[in-house]
Order: C-alpha cells, then structure tokens, then sequence
C-alpha cells in the first residue's frame, strides 16, 4: 500500500522536532501582547504556565497513541481503530482546519513586522503575504531536513532574542512592579477576566498536536514523544511568563493595551537603546516564520495521512525525490493564497476562530480513543503509556470540552456559518470518495492501520 516511492524520509532529529513544535505553538506577543493585558493584566504571566499544566493530559493522549500507532495519519488512523472510517475522517477534516489557516495567517503577521522597517503600501500587502506563503512552498518541497535546519535556527534564535529583551527591560531602570501593583494589581478584572483568559488563552498552545502527523518522518523512537510534546506546552508557558512580566513592569496594563506593538513603543517612549525594539520586532519575524513551518508541513502531513486509508485518492501519497508530498503542498499552497486574498473578509477571521472550537473537538476525540483502544485493545504494544489511566484521559475529556466552549462564547454568528460550510465540504469529500469507491471496490478499500503495520511501513 506504501511502496518505497510513496514514503517520507526520516530526516528530523530530536532536537529538530523539539525546534519544530515548540516554534510551532510560541504565538508572536509583538501584536497579540495588548490584547492580554486588556484581559488579565500582567497576572496573563500566571495563566499561561496554569494552562500549560491543564493540558497536559490532552498532551499525553497523543504521546500514548503516538507511540502505539506511529503513523502521519495520527488522529485519523486512532480515531478510525476506535470508531470507523467515519468518525475518523471527521475528526481528520477538523485536524486539518486547525493546521491549515496558521500559514497565511503568519504571512501577515511577518507582514506587520516587516513593515515596521519597510512600510508597505497597503495595496501591496497581500500580494507580498501570497509572495511568502509561495516561496516557502518552493523550500517545502526539498528534503525535510531542510526545515529541521530552519527550525533549529529560527526556533532557538528566537527564544535568545526573547530573553535577551526580557532581561533588557527587567535591567532598564524603567521597570518597576508598582506598574502592576498600583493599577488593579496582576488581575486588574478581577475574576471576569481571570475567567475569560482560562478559556481564550488557551489557543495559544494550539500546535502541540501536530508533532504525531511528522512521526515518519523522525530518527528517533515513537515513544520518546511525550517529551517533544511536553516541551511544546511548557517551553511556550515559560516564554510567555518572562515576556508578559518583563512587559507588565514597564507600564500599567491598560497602557500596554492600548498599544499596538508594545515592545518597541515602549522601547520609544521611554527613552531605551532603540535596538532593543528592533531585535524585538526580529524575534516577531522568527515567531511567524517557526508558525508557518511547522503548520505547512502538518497540514500537507493531514492529507497524505488521510490518503494512507484510502479516504483521499492516493495522488495525495506520491512524494518527489527528497520525500516531499508535493500534490499535498500544493493543496496546502491554494488554500494559503485563498485566504491570502480573503483576509480583509471577516469571512477569515471566522474561519480562524472555528479552528479553534475543532482543536477542542480534535482533542476530545483523541482522549476518547485512547480510553477506547485501552479497553479493545489491551494486547496492543503501547511503548509509552500514559500514567494516570481513564481519570487522566477523563479530565483531558473536561479540558476539551472547556476550549471548545470557550471558542464558542468568542464565535460571532457567522463563525457558525462558516464551520457549517466545512462540514459539507468534508462531507462532500467524503461522499466522492464513497462513490468512488463503490465504481472502483479494488481500488480505494478501506484501510486500517494496526501496530502490526508499523514494520510495512519503516515506522520506528
């Protein structure tokens, strides 16, 4: 069924994926910063880390059917062992919608930052976002290795930039923790905003779940997962706390919050060394640009993955000459010019908030198929399990269903329009695919994959 043609190379190292998906979840506070304070002051610092620790049993799902099931078709071929083809295609089409809005989205917020030193005239800003999203289509279809390379670089570039301004400010002279204390303390909302920063913050660890799509593409043991994975939620957590303090003592929250990029205005109106600003705004850049690899290669990783069980045509499995599946990048590319030319839409922005509500649907699922295999399938070899048994995975079940309607309170009602027209259009997908199987039975039979499998096709 996976002919050596049709194989991805195993070319990502350890350090590699850490870089990948850790890079994948850390969210640029260059932009997103003010909305924070205007939540839950500098006490945002305390939420990220709690955030962090809840969704670690979410986090151990995936490490568990990970190494139980090492496939690219991760949550697809799980939720199909648990319950059907059916249910596991859905669950893939929601995969596939939380991964594929990230990359054109990060085209505009590498835009933003870019424009700070070149302005752009706003008629050209999404041609130069189409201009992004297009030359990292071309370094996509090279070797994998290629990206780990990349990720290692932006990725740990990054956190020493991100440092090296925290430390500057926390050293300015200009900090000072009555800027917090003085003006409503760390929670300057009270419990409301505590509340709402519980639920929407959140998303800003969407990306831990997509390491399991790379897993044939790693040099390393299946079961080591859960330390990629864990790295992903608290490396993140531990940046976001540095940041937001370092930010929360320079000024009172509510000033912070009416800016747009905060830390190279605050770099300005006080007077600091104005490279501290622009190696700031770089880190942003590498923000987007570690964002926009990791989800790319995910979201091609959901097709072929969906292909392996013959849910897709298999086109969607035919890989180029460094291992690359090439007709999934250039899915992936169209939908990144689409929303590239949509973005002023509202249309967009309701897409990206769904994408969240199926994060927390993805999530679900995936504890539920962990509870579900444990209990049909108890012989299966699971190279790491997940300590804790059903009460961890039931509290994961909890944890998702709190993102999920969190997601839902943020989603305007034409949020809802737009999660409707997905879901036909997976369903529709999903019909074709019947009926052609159906003309061509031989063809496209459904597969499953078990642990047996994993030798067929050079898992480790």
């Amino acid at each position: 069924m996976n002919d050596g043609s049709q194989k991805l190379k195993r070319n990502l190292s350890f350090i590699s994926m850490v870089a990948i998906a850790s890079g994948a979840v850390i969210g640029g506070w260059l932009a997103e910063a003010p909305y924070w304070f205007s939540v839950s002051g500098a006490g945002s610092a305390f939420i990220f880390p709690i955030l962090a620790i809840l969704l670690v049993p979410v986090g151990l799902a995936f490490s568990e059917l990970t190494a139980m099931l090492p496939f690219a078709s991760a949550v697809d071929v799980w939720t199909t062992n648990a319950f059907g083809h059916k249910v596991g295609w859905a669950t893939q089409w929601m995969m596939f919608l939380v991964q594929v809005v990230e990359p054109p989205m990060m085209a505009f917020i590498f835009l933003t930052a870019v424009n700070f030193f070149i302005p752009i005239p706003a008629n050209m800003a999404i041609p130069v976002a189409i201009s992004i999203v297009i030359l990292w289509y071309i370094l996509s279809n090279f070797d994998i290795k290629l990206t780990g390379i990349l990720a290692n670089i932006f990725f740990f570039s990054m956190v020493i930039i991100s440092l090296f301004v925290a430390i500057k400010f926390f050293g300015s002279g200009s900090w000072s923790m009555s800027n917090i204390t003085n003006h409503g303390g760390f929670f300057p909302k009270g419990f409301n905003g505590i509340f709402v920063a519980m639920a929407v913050f959140s998303l800003k660890f969407i990306g831990f779940e997509m390491t399991p799509t790379m897993i044939e593409e790693t040099n390393f043991p299946a079961r080591k997962m859960w330390i990629i994975i864990l790295s992903s939620l608290f490396i993140p957590a531990t940046l976001y706390f540095i940041v937001v303090m370092a930010l929360g003592g320079l000024a009172p929250w509510d000033k912070i919050a009416g800016m747009s990029m905060p830390e190279p205005e605050l770099v300005a109106s006080l007077g600091l060394p104005a490279y501290i600003g622009i190696i700031a705004i770089l880190a942003g850049i590498l923000h987007a640009f570690t964002t926009l690899m990791g989800f790319w290669v995910s979201s091609a990783r959901c097709l072929y993955g969906a292909a392996q069980l013959n849910q897709l045509p298999k086109m969607f499995m035919k890989v180029n000459r460094y291992g690359q599946p090439y007709i999934c990048n250039l899915v992936i590319l169209f939908f990144s010019i689409f929303f590239c030319l949509f973005t002023g839409d509202n249309w967009v922005q309701y897409i990206y908030a769904v994408s969240c509500i199926a994060a927390g649907l993805v999530y679900f699922m995936v504890c539920l198929d962990a509870m579900n295999l444990r209990k049909t399938h108890p012989e299966w070899e699971r190279p790491y399990r997940a300590p804790g048994g059903n009460p961890l995975l039931i509290l994961g079940l909890f944890i998702s269903v709190w993102i999920i309607i969190g997601s839902i309170l943020e989603l305007p009602f034409g949020g809802y329009v737009s999660l409707a027209i997905y879901f036909l259009i997976g369903f529709g997908l999903h019909l074709l695919m019947e009926s052609y199987r159906n003309k061509y039975p031989k063809k496209y039979p459904l597969v499953i994959l078990t642990p047996e499998d994993k030798g067929r096709m050079g898992t480790l």
